[in-house]
């Protein structure tokens, strides 16, 4: 592959890192659009074995590269990472953004969060509207689109794309490298408590291939959920005493009970109602059992004293 694209010098208080493996394509697709933004990029690698780490060094972006041999890989310990890198090449940076490896930032995005940022100090987080690229590729792809559709204002989270005011997102130490999962929504409740708000904008952010394309890809995405609301949910209690995703994990228990079954045309005309979506309805309902599952796994392996893994349902892409 001829990439003739190179990195610009920074032109903006911001800096962006991506993390990524064997994102192929969207790799090349991730950071084009980062370095078209004429901010410093740091590519984070966790063992590709796609030639991604070339690429992202002929492109012009920093690369760093995880040790996944002897260290677990998880988003939050490749976000950390990448921010130290990013710092210490360019100590001034004011605003981190930070993208997936498989998302594209939106023309005019970094303009419209740091003003916004820059109007109200108090916030630590802004974000915008995460569009999934190929909604109609299948209906997982289009239920997670449906998924990212959230109100504008004031929110209690973001995702994995979003940019931070850099002293906050020091002050509270960054992300939990011990999370497999849930690690945005955790920072933004450590953030929180410090009265640093979280904005979501109306605004296009980024472009996401999901490339969910069978069910079992969509099983193990829930899993992987169900894992998250446990962990972060006790995680929150034990450091805080705060009560957070409680209802989640409650709900996911109760209506992944076989007996319970019986109700789930009751619960799907109400989801029905809510988003007019006969997919939508029945997905989140299904969706409680590999969420059940998903908390039972995170608690089991608490139990008997074993570390949680990265659960994976994407694929690799050829590059």
């Amino acid at each position: 592959m001829v990439i003739e694209t190179t990195q610009m010098p920074a032109a903006q208080p911001v800096g962006i890192v991506a993390i990524g493996k064997n994102e192929g394509k969207r790799l090349i697709t991730a950071l084009v659009s980062a370095i078209a933004t004429r901010c410093p990029v740091v590519y984070v690698d966790s063992g590709s074995s796609d030639g991604s780490v070339q690429a992202a060094r002929q492109l012009g972006a920093s690369v760093v590269e995880l040790d996944t041999k002897n260290q677990k890989f998880t988003a939050a310990r490749a976000r950390n990472a990448g921010l130290k890198e990013l710092i210490s090449e360019n100590p001034s940076v004011e605003f981190v953004q930070f993208i997936d490896g498989d998302c594209d930032l939106r023309p005019g995005w970094i303009e419209r969060a740091i003003d916004t940022l820059r109007h109200d100090k108090t916030l630590a987080v802004v974000c915008g509207r995460r569009r999934e690229k190929f909604p109609n590729a299948s209906v997982y792809n289009r239920l997670c689109d449906i998924e990212w559709d959230t109100p504008v204002g004031p929110a209690q989270a973001c995702g994995g794309d979003a940019m931070f005011r850099r002293t906050m997102l020091e002050e509270v130490g960054g992300y939990d490298a011990s999370l497999i999962a849930g690690e945005e929504p955790e920072l933004c409740r450590r953030l929180a408590a410090k009265g640093f708000g979280i904005l979501r904008i109306d605004a296009e952010m980024t472009h996401h291939d999901a490339d969910i394309t069978s069910f079992s890809q969509w099983w193990k995405r829930n899993v992987r959920a169900g894992h998250a609301f446990a962990q972060v949910s006790r995680k929150c209690m034990t450091d805080r005493g705060e009560s957070f995703w409680i209802k989640n994990v409650r709900s996911n228990y109760i209506w992944a009970f076989p007996p319970l079954w019986l109700f789930w045309p009751v619960q799907w005309l109400r989801m029905y109602i809510k988003k007019r979506d006969a997919d939508y309805a029945s997905h989140l309902i299904v969706s409680k059992v590999p969420q059940a599952i998903g908390q039972l796994k995170y608690n089991w392996n608490r139990l008997v004293g074993k570390e949680s893994r990265l659960i994976e349902y994407k694929g690799d892409v050829a590059g």
